[in-house]
């Protein structure tokens, strides 16, 4: 039954590569649901992310950062950007402080103005910035575009997270509570878990690997002598021998730290032992092939 003035709805985060959009989101929900790099395009698929509260409950949608693309699975990265745009009560246009004004940044505005839904410019990493370069940076962007609200925070400190959560519940409509009050992700675990090796792979290799890489898990399932721990065969993907090389490691080493850091998170995420079996196969120009990039899990939703 529906609580009287309850709030609810659905609230896109966008912004540039590497803004904090991952961070800001696992920060409001408590838990990690969305994997954080320093590496840019960290976020390939929509990561839905749930906050819910006495008062009402935010379906957050955390979109790949926009760029140029430089393959199918790039321009399917933007597309995904501008299909949630269209779909959501609230726009939340996160911007990181200590980087100027860009083409990027010029790209998102002109995408905002195509759309009437009312957009926050949330202005990340002030812990970076002396508050009067603050001021300058937030005048740049009122010229830009009449936001409704601007709010400077630091998603990895939380400052200011819990003024933007007051207001977005404010402006929202009244409405239902979509998932149960535990619920934090719609995504199943064996996305999450994709995404948590995914991760570590990000943390540990160098440039030329992240962006070559897709995470399948194979299977997923308790074993039946021990209801306790989870078997878990999972196959990394990647597009040269010389990058599979890389995540190998000598003698092993790299793909052993990468497993013993992603099943330390997945066992954190599944309350329970894991047996974590990596395999690493090489698939040249996955990127640019759409029907393997849709087999590893990336799907347009018009």
């Amino acid at each position: 039954m529906d609580k009287k003035g309850y709030k609810s709805g659905f609230v896109a985060i966008v912004g540039r590569p590497n803004v904090g959009k991952s961070t800001l989101m696992n920060y409001i929900v408590g838990q990690k649901v969305a994997i954080m790099s320093d590496k840019p395009q960290t976020t390939r698929n929509k990561i839905r992310a749930v906050y819910t509260s006495e008062e009402g409950q935010i379906i957050f949608i955390d979109t790949p950062g926009v760029h140029k693309p430089k393959s199918k699975l790039g321009n399917y990265m933007n597309r995904t950007v501008e299909n949630a745009l269209r779909e959501v009560d609230m726009i939340l246009f996160l911007v990181d402080a200590s980087e100027t004004f860009g083409p990027g940044d010029e790209y998102i505005i002109e995408k905002l103005k195509q759309v009437k839904t009312p957009v926050y410019l949330v202005i990340n990493k002030i812990d970076k910035v002396h508050p009067d370069e603050l001021l300058l940076f937030i005048d740049q962007y009122k010229e830009k575009y009449e936001f409704v609200e601007i709010v400077p925070v630091s998603a990895l400190l939380g400052n200011n997270v819990n003024r933007l959560m007051e207001q977005l519940l404010e402006r929202l409509p009244e409405g239902p509570q979509y998932y149960p009050a535990d619920q934090i992700t719609d995504h199943p675990e064996r996305f999450v878990v994709a995404e948590l090796i995914r991760e570590k792979i990000l943390h540990l290799t160098r440039e030329e690997v992240p962006h070559s890489i897709a995470v399948v898990i194979e299977q997923m399932k308790p074993r039946e002598d021990n209801e306790n721990l989870v078997d878990i065969y999972a196959t990394i993907y990647t597009e040269r021998p010389s990058q599979k090389g890389i995540l190998v490691g000598k003698k092993g080493s790299m793909l052993k730290e990468i497993g013993m850091r992603a099943r330390e998170d997945i066992e954190r995420l599944l309350g329970t032992k894991v047996y974590l079996n990596l395999w690493i196969k090489v698939k040249k120009d996955w990127r640019n092939q759409e029907n393997l990039f849709r087999n590893f899990g990336f799907y347009d939703e018009e």
